[in-house]
């Protein structure tokens, strides 16, 4: 009897454990692989968090229209990795970014790189390359 109260507990635990990953959505899921976009903009906001990075700017149409725009990086962990750091980008500075625009449209996308306003351009860890 205890062997079946210790296999659910474990059973119970596992399921209860897996929930996040599920709800961890794909690339493909929400951006548009065949929809390539590039924009500078000013940083507005940073979300250094897991399990995604996010990242705003505002960024200057051609008539001079403000829209802010988000991007999903990687997690913390694989931006340290390929040189980031929470200081790395800061409020204000003007940077560029080259990703993946969302697929329904809104002012949102999936970074691949982003140059820094010293010229230095990084990866940002994107999750394009792990399409599920």
């Amino acid at each position: 009897m205890r062997r079946i109260v210790l296999g659910s507990m474990i059973v119970a635990a596992l399921i209860a454990a897996s929930v996040p990953l599920m709800a961890h959505h794909s690339f493909a899921a929400e951006f548009d692989s065949t929809k390539s976009l590039k924009m500078t903009g000013v940083v507005t906001k940073i979300d250094w968090t897991n399990p995604h990075v996010w990242f705003y700017i505002d960024v200057k149409d051609e008539a001079g229209k403000v829209s802010n725009w988000g991007f999903e990086m990687g997690p913390p962990h694989l931006l340290q990795g390929q040189g980031w750091t929470r200081t790395t980008m800061k409020l204000g500075d003007t940077v560029t970014v080259q990703g993946t625009a969302a697929k329904n449209g809104s002012n949102r996308g999936n970074a691949r790189s982003v140059t820094t306003p010293d010229g230095k351009r990084l990866g940002a860890a994107s999750s394009e390359g792990q399409q599920q």
